[in-house]
């Protein structure tokens, strides 16, 4: 039997790591600690807490390696994606499927093991929101970056549902936030990557109506987030600390987007939006568990 040398192993390790796009694992790992923080009201449970992280991440990057191989064919003409393991042919694509099928077996058993059933559910349905609706719609219609969100807005209530075991206004209201912060987020992405979506024939804002269009509906999400951010105080769930930070962010981030109506250089100004757009969520779900009304 032929032995793999350790070089060789590490090399395939890290392009199945790479397949599960560690980055978004990260960021939704963020969101969903924000919701488990909230519902949690100050006394959070360690150990449940690890269990619905752990098992959240396996299916985040069972849906990841999925888009991956749906993805294939259009990464390869991307600058950004035409390296990866799929498009490159270092990883099979019976293999990446083999793959993304045990990392989902592994997060429902840890979710449906050690949190209850809704939340196993809800984690499901932003799987297949995610894996069947947003990576094939996001080819057809500027409306799949709305799909994306959707399913990009499913950690947090994931966080929360394992604590509450319910769905109620709390859930909603963390739902409506990421939702409302992910469509700016996108599309600063959309702006500064736009080449390589004309190549890929991907039909973003930008492209199908315009940077001005784009801008605005920007601003006005960003609007929305800030409301719906400032929901979580009026409605009893955290203290007026955060609410001063959430406006402090908010407002920062909406004047930021004004000055893109008059930027000289679109991808710069894309590239300011979306770096704080992560400082914005990523600080709001740390000061959540800090702020939080028991």
């Amino acid at each position: 039997m032929e032995k793999i040398s350790i070089p060789a192993f590490t090399f395939a390790a890290k392009n199945y790591c790479l397949l599960t796009k560690p980055g978004i694992i990260m960021g939704n790992v963020i969101t969903m600690a924000g919701g488990f923080a909230l519902a949690s009201r100050g006394h959070i449970h360690f150990w449940q807490f690890i269990a619905t992280l752990i098992g959240l991440s396996f299916v985040i990057a069972s849906a990841c390696v999925c888009n991956n191989y749906i993805d294939r064919e259009m990464d390869e003409k991307m600058t950004r994606t035409k390296n990866r393991a799929l498009v490159k042919g270092l990883i099979s694509e019976q293999n990446a499927l083999l793959f993304a099928i045990f990392l989902g077996l592994l997060g429902i058993f840890f979710l449906g093991f050690f949190t209850n059933l809704l939340t196993l559910l809800i984690a499901l349905f932003g799987f297949v929101v995610y894996v069947v609706l947003y990576s094939f719609s996001k080819y057809r219609s500027m409306h799949g970056t709305l799909i994306g969100s959707v399913a990009g807005a499913i950690p947090p209530v994931v966080g929360y549902c394992s604590v509450s075991n319910r769905l109620d206004l709390g859930a909603l209201i963390v739902f409506t936030m990421v939702v409302m912060w992910q469509m700016p987020h996108f599309f600063s992405i959309a702006i500064y990557r736009l080449k390589e979506y004309s190549a890929a024939s991907i039909p973003v804002l930008p492209i199908q109506k315009g940077m001005r269009t784009t801008k605005i509906h920007m601003m006005l999400y960003i609007l929305a987030f800030i409301t719906a951010s400032f929901m979580l105080t009026v409605f009893g769930f955290t203290g007026y600390t955060y609410l001063i930070i959430a406006a402090l962010l908010g407002f920062t981030w909406l004047g930021l987007c004004m000055k893109g109506f008059k930027c000289d250089n679109e991808e710069a100004w894309a590239r300011k939006m979306f770096f704080f757009s992560l400082v914005v969520i990523t600080t709001l779900s740390i000061a959540i568990p800090f702020t939080v009304i028991p």
